[in-house]
């Protein structure tokens, strides 16, 4: 039996993690964005709300398999969540923490593709204002920090790596397309 396949899209702010998860989408239905549960306020498309008691509870049951705090927020990656993702089809995960990618890859227990989207600091700016973001400064600083965070953890071994200003979104998402399909190949020979 093939185990389940899940894509981790690791990146920067503004790398293209939604952008190239849309286009995974679109080229197969079978790509579902995995919404983290976040504790704040702001942006929630692509996540689902809830409390820090709802945390807390998923904390004390051992559900919490990764959490982070970023722009005020606390987000969450939990057993139960990656549990229904998993049950509508590939879960695309969206990280910018290298614990968190081993978190996930560690604590639960899948084919999991980890996926490095990339993008110079220039270009995170140049997205983020484009898009209208009113963070961009917090944004160039996550931007800082992910670049730290893969300078402090030089043996990260990514599955693929993907420079989003030169590769388009639909390009990106028939790699690892293809990449998932390979991973199948090799595990039912």
């Amino acid at each position: 039996m093939t185990p389940k396949q899940g894509v981790i899209l690791y990146g920067p702010p503004a790398s293209g993690k939604d952008t190239v998860t849309t286009a995974l989408s679109e080229l197969d239905t079978k790509y579902a964005q995995f919404a983290r549960l976040k504790v704040g306020s702001g942006k929630s498309a692509g996540y689902r709300l809830g409390t820090a008691e709802q945390l807390h509870e998923l904390e004390a049951a051992g559900d919490v398999l990764y959490a982070n705090s970023r722009y005020g927020n606390t987000y969450a990656i939990d057993r139960p969540g990656v549990d229904a993702t998993f049950a509508a089809g590939v879960p695309v995960v969206h990280l910018g923490q290298v614990d968190g990618v081993r978190a996930l890859v560690n604590g639960y227990p899948a084919d999991w593709s980890a996926v490095l989207l990339w993008c110079s600091r220039e270009t995170t700016e140049q997205r983020s204002v484009g898009r209208g973001d009113s963070d961009t400064a917090a944004r160039l600083a996550a931007w800082d920090a992910t670049r730290e965070d893969l300078d402090t953890h030089p043996s990260m071994a990514w599955d693929l790596t993907i420079d989003t200003t030169e590769a388009s979104p639909q390009d990106a998402a028939r790699l690892i397309d293809q990449l998932l399909a390979q991973r199948a190949g090799a595990a039912s020979a």
